[in-house]
Order: structure tokens, then sequence, then C-alpha cells
């Protein structure tokens, strides 16, 4: 009998050190505002995160992207949540959509991504006690407009996102410096924003390409958004055909109605009629666009960190931006690119003249873009960082546990 209860008692500890070892996966929730928002921004850190081991969920308002996501592994819910709405009522219903996911997958982390989500998201976890993170990417909209109501909203913000924001133990993510500075200057508190500059790109995916054969092509990608240069940069293509250069421009991306700086689709059909001029729409392959361009053009008022210029480095392509928040971090000007001012075609039609007319010139900030995103914006190494976040903010709030 002895010996049979010293067994039991072996089988006791070896269960009990079991169950203690087998702690259930730490949950993490995305909170974006489209799927396709989360695909083109988050799919990275996400990926990243279910490799340490994370249960990753996305709470999302779903279109087509539905399949996409849980073909990677991630647990998708869709919420009714209207990107660009103002209504109350909208507002509400995505709140208690949040708050009802949130309480039945009682996450350990949550990532809100943008200013409405990191809004609605931090109001639906109010009294709970799993910590955020609210990624604000490139301010959007509201900090780049000049118009009487973003100045009333960013007053309206700046008795908010405080509130909202500044939890003990919250992180708020920032892209850039200037993104830091705007943050502090809204009564943000400085130790809590962490800096990741950008998601990160697949530089394993996305290989240096050769220039294309025939007459130089320069590529935009992205919003048809006003803020982001798009109008400058017709104009600045026309300025350059003007002087008797055969360049071509080609325009990945669609206009976003959500979005009061978006451009009509009357207007994107009469830029196709202009010498020039393709407009390609969503592009789902980049690669394929940088590979039919010989440099990348983004002249956008701010970002965060612009990922098709990303892509369009670690593709081995030099780059024109504008001298604006979130562009120079990836275009160095004279290192990797040329900076020029905003909404200035004339400056801007110079540096395509520039480039276009030195093949030896766009070569040397090829080579230094793609050196630049595999040594420092690599989607691994932005991966380990926001891990390294997630981690650590778990850790910090988690209560003490019980010994065995």
């Amino acid at each position: 009998m002895q010996p049979s209860l010293a067994s039991s008692v072996d089988r006791m500890i070896v269960n009990l050190m079991t169950f203690a070892d087998a702690k259930p996966p730490r949950r993490l929730l995305y909170v974006v505002n489209e799927d396709w928002a989360f695909l083109l921004n988050r799919l990275p850190m996400a990926r990243a995160a279910k490799k340490a081991g994370f249960e990753v969920h996305v709470a999302t308002r779903v279109n087509e992207g539905a399949a996409a996501i849980e073909a990677e592994g991630f647990t998708l819910h869709p919420i009714p949540l209207r990107r660009g709405g103002t209504s109350p009522l909208s507002a509400m219903r995505a709140i208690l959509a949040l708050r009802q996911i949130t309480g039945r997958i009682r996450p350990d982390i949550a990532h809100h991504s943008g200013l409405q989500c990191c809004v609605y998201g931090s109001i639906a976890a109010f009294g709970r006690r799993f910590p955020y993170v609210s990624a604000l990417t490139g301010m959007g909209y509201v900090f780049t407009s000049a118009t009487w109501r973003t100045r009333l909203l960013r007053a309206i913000l700046k008795r908010l996102l405080p509130a909202l924001l500044d939890r003990p133990g919250d992180v708020v993510l920032v892209q850039n410096p200037d993104d830091r500075a705007a943050l502090i200057d809204l009564g943000i508190s400085e130790k809590c924003i962490v800096l990741i500059p950008g998601s990160g790109v697949d530089t394993d995916a996305l290989q240096p390409l050769p220039e294309p054969d025939g007459p130089i092509t320069y590529g935009f990608a992205g919003r048809l958004l006003t803020d982001k240069g798009i109008r400058a940069l017709v104009a600045a293509h026309g300025i350059v055909r003007s002087q008797g250069m055969e360049t071509n421009l080609l325009i990945a991306g669609n206009p976003d109605p959500a979005n009061p700086a978006s451009v009509s689709m009357e207007e994107v059909n009469e830029w196709t009629q202009r010498p020039g001029i393709t407009w390609l729409g969503h592009v789902k392959d980049i690669a394929s666009l940088w590979g039919r361009c010989h440099f990348a053009i983004l002249p956008s008022h701010r970002e965060g960190l612009p990922g098709s210029l990303m892509e369009a480095a670690a593709c081995e392509r030099a780059m024109i931006a504008t001298d604006a928040p979130g562009c120079r971090e990836i275009v160095i000007n004279d290192q990797t690119g040329l900076l020029v001012g905003i909404e200035d075609p004339k400056a801007l039609a110079q540096a395509i003249a520039k480039l276009a007319t030195s093949p030896a010139l766009r070569a040397r900030y090829a080579k230094a873009a793609r050196e630049l995103v595999v040594s420092q914006l690599s989607a691994k190494i932005i991966g380990e960082q926001i891990v390294r976040l997630y981690e650590d903010t778990t850790a910090a709030r988690s209560g003490p546990k019980l010994p065995f």
C-alpha cells in the first residue's frame, strides 16, 4: 500500500507541475477600423506576436479581408465600425461591440490602431484590467487639415486624449519623433509614449529588382488623398512632360470616400486622359509595381512611417518625398532619395528630372534605401520590438502568481 500511495503522490505532483506549466496562451486583441487596413499595416507585427505564442484576435469592420485574416490563424470579430463617421449612435454601437468582445475573450492586452479605434477601444476597456497599446499612426486628417472643424476637434482631443490614453501601465505607440512631440503637446505624458518605427517590411519576400527597360517611370502607391500629395504629383508630372521629358507616372491606389481629403473618381478619370499617366487602382502585388518603376514618389503632408516607401526601398528603389513627419524617416535627403517641400509641384518636378536623368544617383540612393530597411525596418526587427513591448506591458500589469 505504501509504494502505491507514494506513486499516487508522485503522479499528483507531476500533474500539478504539468498544470502549472500548461499556461493558456496570452490573448492579444487588435482593434482596427478596416480589415484591409489590418492586412496592410498590422500583419507583420501580428505574425510576430503569433510566432511568440500569442493567440491573436482581430476586431474590425469586415469587407473582403475575412478569408485572408483567418488564413493567418487569427480569430476574427466583426464590429459595426464606420470609419470617418461622427454619429454618436454609430460610435456607441462600435464601443458596445468591443466591450462585448473583450468581456468574452478576456484579452491579456489590446492593440488599438488609429485615432478612432484608440478612442473607442479605450472607452470600451473602461474598468477592465487588461492593458492596451494606443497606436496613433500619422495623426491623420485631424492633424493635417486646417479647417475650423478640425481645429475644434483638436481642441476637444486635447482634453479627451490624456484622460483616455494616460491610464497607468498603458502605452501610446508612435512611429516617428514628430508624432511623439505632437502628442506631448496634446497633453499625453511623455513617459507612456513608446516609439517603434513602423510595422516592418518583409525584406525576405521583397528583394532588389533590376530597373525596367523603356522610358523613365515613377510610381505612387497610396490612397488618393490631397493629404498624400497626389494632386501636387500630377501637377509636377505635367511640368516634367512640358519640359520635353517622356516620363510616365503610375498611380496605384483608390479614392477614399470616407476621408474628407479624398479626390473624386471623376478627377482620377481626367488624369488618365493626360499624357504619361496610368491609373492602376489597388495593386495586390506591390513588387510588380516597383518592378515597373525607376523610382518611387510620396509627396505626403504627414505619415507615421509610410509602408509604400519602405516596400519600394526593400525592392531597391530610390525615392522622392516631402520633408514631412514620417517621410523624412525613410527618405534621408541625398542618401536614400530627395526631399522637397509640401505642395510644391515645381520643386517636385525638379527632383523628378534630377533622378530621371541620373542612373548613377538612382543606383546610389536605391542601394542605401535597401540597406536602411534591412538594418532597421525589417519585419523581423520591428516584430521583435513590438513583441517585447507586449510582453513588458502585460508583465507590468499582471498580478501576483500563486506558488505551487
